[in-house]
């Protein structure tokens, strides 16, 4: 494995090069085939010696030193450990099954060699922030795929509409950014190096006040809320829908966002000694799931439901994570991948095969028209609801045991954000999938089934969601807890994450089953409105009440725009009209014309004439003879 790490690494970064430098060269088809191999490999490499990691537990090597001075070393090296692999696995598998899916999404758009130089510039970037063995090359991946979430989001840039959505999701991520590189400068300054092995020592630790470690995770959290779009930093991720389905299942579902999550596992050792701040991650992470949930029950464009479904997912992630969670939250990163992936890309088979239609009004018995997409959506709209034996059903389950050993409240609160997502994940199956067409007359002329390029990576994500929970099939129904046992070295315990000592077997099966039956409850209810009475959502515009304030996503966005956006670009055009041309330019056109005027002047003592040049020597001795003199 030592020797596979940076060929694996360099892979997509090689992709990147030879795509974008022979876009206008290579067929459109052969690029995307190369671009899906520059993917595929590193996972088959990764795959294929992945049981020396989980037998060694850590595997370190420097490929060189990146920086050296006489108080900073940073090495460009990896550490790989079962943490890191699997993430790399996620990445480069998930990774791999969305290029292939690509192929035959992009097959019609001009640039697609463009599109998937992109998408494996972003695998580069996401690998290197995993692989790192130091914050400082962990920030520069992290930074990476911010610049490829910028393009990829904005890779249709002849609509405005897009391009606003690329730079508002640039400058959101950079304002969590700002505070993971604060929170970068305080580590440096108090451990004197950004090394794992340094920082995470529970030698140094122990010499670091409470105070200072609490001030370094929650300017983590402010970079992990950013990056994983975490209240108040979430409203980039719904607009990013603007790019092709395949960037949101791959960016915006399986990986970029989960980089927060990551951060935060890496660096338990550091949350575990602040109190304070886990008490800030389970508080945002609660309310961002509850939140954007409520948010998905009037939302009616299909990747819109499913952007505002990521937010919630990933706030139970957070959530599970401030209850020191963190293979519950790992494990729920890992289902998550599976089938909100599948989710995206069903979503996109649906919108591919009625011709770019995103409105779920306007869609209806598309299960006749797509039945392969309808089963795999079915599939994921199962997992994500947490129906036995469905991957998501285990993952949340452990975050809601979790919650349940904390505080009922709290397990009463995760169960809210849970059977929100049921309902609308359903109201959208429904209306997209039963009942009578909508569909356009001329849309439903040419609808059709996904070609095999899309059709196959969906059954295999789908295949993922159903099976995905034997990852941590837990010891209550006489599974091994794999992920939990894996995870132990990380966790620097020796039986991985709790085991819910205070809960006893037959309150498991208890919960378990009110929270089943709960979700059963949920979806017989959505079924009485969306097939039994055939309800259809009313126009935006009709909507009234508290339907019109969760339709216009609380209005948030209206007042971010008030209070940030219109009073930046007031200053701006202050200083565009008045400052830079009136007192700016005056100081620096002043300054020009002084010059010049002293040029002018100094200009008639420099003409040429040699006796008055032998004059003023002359004078000058005299001068300067007669100070000697007097003085």
């Amino acid at each position: 494995m030592e020797n596979l790490i940076w060929p694996i690494v360099v892979l997509p970064l090689l992709g990147f090069i030879v795509l974008g430098l022979g876009s206008k060269i290579l067929p459109k088809t052969v690029g995307g085939v190369l671009a899906s191999l520059f993917v595929l490999i590193p996972f088959l490499l990764l795959l294929s010696d992945a049981a020396s990691v989980f037998e060694k537990g850590l595997i370190e090597n420097t490929l060189f030193t990146w920086i050296s001075t006489s108080t900073l070393n940073i090495e460009f090296a990896h550490y790989i450990d079962p943490l890191s692999l699997i993430m790399m696995l996620i990445i480069t598998g998930i990774g791999s099954l969305i290029h292939i899916y690509s192929i035959g999404y992009m097959h019609d758009d001009p640039r697609s060699n463009i599109f998937f130089s992109y998408l494996n510039l972003f695998i580069f970037f996401m690998l290197l922030l995993i692989i790192s063995n130091n914050y400082l090359l962990l920030f520069a991946g992290w930074e990476g795929v911010g610049l490829c979430s910028y393009l990829l989001i904005g890779f249709w840039f002849k609509v405005d509409e897009y391009n606003e959505a690329a730079k508002k999701a640039f400058v959101m991520n950079r304002i969590g950014d700002l505070g993971f590189l604060m929170g970068l400068f305080l580590m440096y300054y108090q451990f004197g190096s950004l090394n794992y092995d340094v920082v995470l020592d529970p030698a140094n630790l122990s010499q670091v006040s409470t105070e200072v470690i609490t001030a370094i995770t929650l300017l983590f959290i402010v970079g992990a809320a950013g990056k994983s779009a975490q209240i108040p930093l979430y409203t980039w991720l719904p607009d990013a829908m603007a790019g092709p389905t395949p960037v949101s299942a791959l960016i915006h579902a399986a990986t970029m966002v989960t980089a927060g999550i990551y951060l935060t596992i890496r660096s338990h050792a550091l949350f575990d000694l602040a109190p304070i701040s886990m008490q800030v991650l389970t508080v945002v992470g609660l309310v961002t799931s509850i939140f954007a949930a409520t948010i998905g029950l009037k939302q009616n464009d299909i990747k819109k439901v499913l952007a505002y479904s990521t937010v919630s997912q990933l706030g139970l992630m957070f959530f599970a994570l401030g209850l020191g969670a963190y293979v519950a939250a790992f494990f729920h990163l890992l289902t998550h991948a599976f089938f909100k992936a599948l989710l995206f890309l069903g979503a996109g088979s649906v919108i591919h095969g009625l011709g770019g239609e995103q409105d779920i009004r306007k869609m209806g018995a598309m299960r006749k028209v797509m039945p392969i997409t309808f089963l795999v959506f079915l599939v994921g709209t199962l997992a994500i609801s947490g129906i036995p034996p469905f991957s998501g059903f285990f993952s949340k389950d452990q975050i809601l045991l979790a919650a349940y050993e904390k505080s009922p409240l709290l397990f009463a609160l995760g169960i809210m954000a849970s059977l929100l997502t049921v309902f609308y994940m359903f109201r959208m199956f429904f209306l997209v999938f039963y009942g009578k067409s909508r569909v356009d007359h001329d849309a439903l002329h040419h609808a059709h089934e996904s070609p095999l390029t899309m059709t196959l990576p969906l059954g295999a994500l789908a295949l993922l969601s159903v099976f995905g929970g034997l990852l941590n099939w837990p010891s209550l129904m006489g599974g091994g807890t794999w992920l939990q046992h894996n995870m132990a070295g990380v966790l620097g315990i020796e039986e991985g994450h709790e085991h819910h000592h205070s809960i006893s077997a037959s309150t498991e099966w208890m919960l378990m089953g009110i929270v089943v039956a709960l979700v059963l409850a949920v979806i017989a209810f959505a079924y009485s409105i969306y097939i039994g009475k055939n309800t259809v959502p009313v126009e935006d515009e009709a909507e009234q009440g508290f339907g019109r304030m969760l339709n216009r996503k609380y209005f948030v966005d209206e007042l971010y725009h008030a209070l940030f956006v219109k009073p930046i670009q007031m200053l701006s055009e202050f200083f565009g009209r008045i400052v830079d041309p009136k007192i700016l330019d005056g100081i620096i056109n002043g300054v020009g014309q002084s010059i010049t005027g002293a040029g002018a002047l100094l200009k008639y003592i420099q003409q040429g004439a040699v006796g008055l040049y032998l004059f003023v020597f002359a004078l000058g001795i005299i001068l300067l003879l007669a100070l000697q003199i007097l003085f």
